[in-house]
């Protein structure tokens, strides 16, 4: 299996703990394990007590429990736990698809969510996520990317990086589509619970659909991603079967440690939950006042969930100015290319940390100078 470099991580190899400042990142803002400690009641006695030897492969028996209960219709063998989201996206690759199968994947998107299925031997089929349509996906052209040899379709809601959502309704068409043509779904579902207000969450899709795959993980809505404990929820016993004899050639299991500390986190969920979403409301205002008044620089459409949204230049190159916004204000930005050639005008910015406000003034500084310099 052939898998091509993987432009955006190795972006943040390069430069994510240089920069002076981070305004790309994709999760929220973390809590140390004392403020974790501090939320749930006897769980730092409850570390100095645990055994460190090899964890059961499928995730921790109270581990998988406390997942289930996100969801409406899962019970704890219907979770598979793995070693962060991008593990779990390669064993649901590698247990679905076989050489001249089809995956259909809104773009942009993370690059592993297409690169691992062509490594494979199957076709990636795009399904633009259009920025005049405020990154909605054209449901006409949904059938027609399914036909054929299409094995799956993959849902990103709240998207990454547009911060898209569809209403429940159309969401739910989505999973009724694809099953009509005999398509499983993989639904990246790491940004649930990071809605905007106002905005209807969706269900999980392994609540809709008894074949459809759910990734979750810790790092995003939760802002854990030091845990590095992601899952996946399938009602489909068989499927996960699969994905397992795939794992046990990747992680076989994950840390005991790790797992300990989601529980905690997973027990603490209403608390963590809380504080972002109290976070998220004061930086989306932010980012939505900061793109409205310089409507003339940017196209801007305001995320309904997530934590990134993907801003274009009305004029000029992307790549252009992240280098320069890193050089002059040590600013890191993700350059729209690093998701495809065809979004040069784009960039990702993050707002899930809570030095957002800061970095965001710095940025408007900076863009009087890029104007300046234009001129």
């Amino acid at each position: 299996m052939q898998l091509p470099p993987f432009r955006l991580e190795r972006f943040f190899a390069e430069h994510e703990f240089t920069a002076p400042r981070l305004l790309c990142a994709s999760d929220g803002e973390t809590l140390s394990v004392a403020d974790l400690f501090a939320l749930v009641p006897g769980a730092e006695a409850g570390l100095s007590r645990l055994r460190l030897g090899y964890t059961d492969s499928r995730g921790a028996p109270e581990l998988r429990e406390a997942i289930a209960g996100l969801y409406e219709t899962i019970s704890p063998d219907d979770v598979l736990v793995h070693v962060g989201a991008e593990e779990a996206i390669y064993t649901f690759m590698a247990a679905t698809l076989a050489p001249g199968d089809a995956v259909v994947v809104p773009t942009p998107c993370y690059q592993s969510l297409t690169d691992v299925a062509v490594g494979l031997g199957a076709h990636a089929s795009a399904w633009l996520c259009d920025p005049a349509w405020g990154f909605a996906p054209d449901m006409a052209e949904l059938g027609a990317l399914l036909g054929g040899r299409s094995r799956a379709l993959v849902l990103n809601f709240p998207h990454n990086p547009t911060g898209y959502m569809p209403a429940p309704e159309v969401f739910a068409s989505m999973l009724e589509m694809a099953r009509e043509h005999g398509a499983r779904v993989f639904s990246d579902e790491v940004y649930r619970f990071s809605e905007a207000e106002g905005v209807a969450p969706l269900p999980a899709a392994c609540d809709l659909d008894e074949r459809a795959v759910s990734l979750g993980v810790m790092s995003k809505s939760f802002g854990l991603p030091g845990l590095r404990v992601g899952w996946v929820a399938c009602r489909d016993r068989e499927q996960l079967a699969r994905m397992a004899a795939i794992k046990d050639y990747l992680s076989i299991c994950g840390s005991a440690v790790s797992e300990y500390l989601a529980v905690c986190a997973l027990r603490a969920r209403e608390a963590i939950l809380g504080r972002m979403r109290e976070l998220l409301g004061r930086n989306r205002a932010l980012l939505a006042d900061f793109f409205h008044a310089r409507a003339g620089m940017f196209h801007f459409v305001p995320p309904r969930g997530g934590l990134t949204a993907f801003p274009g230049l009305v004029s000029g190159d992307a790549d252009a100015f992240c280098r320069a916004a890193l050089h002059e204000a040590g600013l890191l930005l993700l350059p729209g290319r690093l998701y495809g050639a065809q979004w040069p005008e784009r960039f990702r910015i993050g707002f899930g940390r809570a030095d957002f406000a800061e970095n965001l003034k710095k940025l408007g500084e900076f863009c009087q100078f890029w104007d300046a310099a234009r001129a």
